[in-house]
């Protein structure tokens, strides 16, 4: 493969809530869950791009975040999977799909997030990186970023193989698309044919309709255990059994059976060869255990890196999305910066006067004390998470922090989305320009810039620890 694996889709917040049941609720018949634990992880195109970069390949998940907590948490459970995130605004809160189980099995699942809402448009950056792709898989889970106008244009206009999950309340594939692989009852819901005599037939007319309907390559509709059927053009469609049959939690299997298959379009399978490894991959999926089992051991141990408020209404993921909305409202810029602050000193506040100059609000990332030390050694920081913070939160210029545990801020930024980045100290000498960032091109995703700042000369946390310190043995000395 020459590009990246692009996934275009709906990301939802999926959580699976596990606990045990031993009584019914007093003033109804129904049944108690005690929670035990939960995991959180992303459901829909996020789920997607998480399973084909298990591959080892570059992967690139566009799609659309909202300005609250579970935007946020999304960003740290992609970045953990190793998926680059190429996101587009998206007005309301985040979608998300709650199971309660007990026992193995779901006893309810709670959905929230409010209906779909229309995407903002796209970066120039992502209609490139969609014409860069080696494969194309979109994932629609019908709640508008495979309906986005500009990303549709790039996408029929792609090069490379086109695999289209769809969904009954989504829009058409787009022209040209080489494989479509609704389940049963998707297709039955997108179709509206009567029933056949039997299941097989019902699924070989309800596919030859939606190929013809859509002027798609194929269409391949997953029959669960049975496995997959496949309607082409010109020939007699190709029944793919499971190679054995699987007992187990089938979420998310549709989304790797699509994941398997674009993966193998791209490395140059036919489709019905891409079909035959997309069936065996997703019934050993179900058999192994499900989502639980293939997750990426990153995502199922990353904590929630992005913390609660501690300092009144000024910290914290929350304080942040507040004051993001409430600017982006009003039309204005919202201006962001990071780093440790540990000791926080007269350069690092000139630092933040100046950044807050270029726009109506400055968002403050800091690197929390497990990131702190993982990047300066287990000597630092010297004043915790909640003391800087609180800091930070106290200078008029500063109007939110929130805290990340990741060495670099790529997943807050992807969340937050901010018109400029800003950094001061020694990337503002040398004459070099903001390029020269290494968050320069995370912040091209979504058109925003990167920015350097002066500094004052001679101030410097490392420089006045060590000071300290050699105060302290020189008194020591005496």
């Amino acid at each position: 493969m020459t590009g990246p694996v692009v996934v275009v889709g709906d990301t939802l917040l999926d959580r699976d809530v596990e606990g045990m049941v031993n009584r019914l609720c007093p003033d109804s018949p129904a049944p108690v869950l005690d929670e035990m634990a939960h995991v959180d992880r992303p459901g829909g195109a996020g789920l997607a791009a998480i399973f084909a970069a298990q591959h080892g390949v570059e992967v690139v998940l566009v799609t659309a975040l909202a300005d609250d907590a579970g935007g946020a948490r999304l960003g740290v459970l992609l970045a953990a999977a190793g998926v680059q995130v190429y996101p587009l605004p998206l007005a309301g809160a985040t979608p998300e799909k709650i199971r309660l189980r007990a026992g193995g099995r779901v006893l309810l699942r709670h959905d929230r997030g409010g209906g779909a809402s229309e995407p903002g448009e796209p970066a120039e950056a992502v209609l490139r990186i969609i014409e860069q792709a080696s494969v194309l898989l979109v994932s629609d889970y019908g709640r508008g970023v495979a309906r986005q106008p500009a990303l549709r244009v790039a996408m029929a206009a792609t090069r490379a193989p086109l695999v289209w999950d769809p969904h009954p309340r989504g829009p058409a594939a787009v022209p040209g698309v080489h494989l479509v692989t609704p389940n049963e009852a998707e297709v039955r819901e997108l179709v509206e044919v009567p029933a056949a005599a039997t299941r097989l037939a019902t699924a070989t007319e309800c596919a030859e309709r939606l190929r013809r309907r859509w002027r798609a390559g194929a269409v391949a509709v997953t029959l669960g255990a049975d496995g997959a059927l496949l309607s082409h053009a010109g020939s007699t469609p190709l029944m793919v059994p499971a190679p054995f049959a699987a007992d187990g939690d089938t979420c998310g299997a549709g989304d790797r059976f699509a994941a398997t298959a674009g993966l193998a379009l791209a490395r140059g399978a036919v489709v019905s060869e891409a079909v035959q490894e997309a069936v065996a991959d997703a019934s050993a999926y179900v058999a192994d255990g499900g989502v639980a089992s293939a997750l990426p051991p990153a995502v199922r141990r990353v904590p929630h890196a992005v913390h609660a408020a501690v300092a009144g209404d000024r910290v914290g993921v929350s304080a942040a999305a507040s004051v993001v909305a409430r600017v982006r409202a009003a039309g204005g810029t919202v201006v962001a910066t990071g780093g440790c602050f540990d000791l926080l000193h007269a350069g690092h506040v000139a630092t933040l006067q100046a950044a807050r100059q270029l726009g109506d609000c400055l968002v403050v990332c800091l690197n929390s004390d497990a990131s702190v030390s993982g990047l300066k050694g287990p000597d630092r920081p010297v004043m915790r998470q909640d003391d800087r913070s609180r800091l930070l939160a106290a200078l008029s210029c500063v109007d939110a922090v929130m805290i990340f545990d990741e060495p670099t801020p790529a997943a807050a930024l992807s969340w937050l989305r901010p018109d400029i980045w800003v950094k001061g100290g020694d990337y503002a000498t040398g004459g070099g320009d903001g390029d020269a960032l290494p968050e320069a091109e995370i912040l091209r995703r979504w058109g925003g810039h990167t920015v350097v700042v002066p500094y004052l000369d001679g101030r410097s946390t490392s420089q006045m620890i060590a000071a300290t310190a050699g105060r302290r043995n020189a008194q020591v000395a005496r």
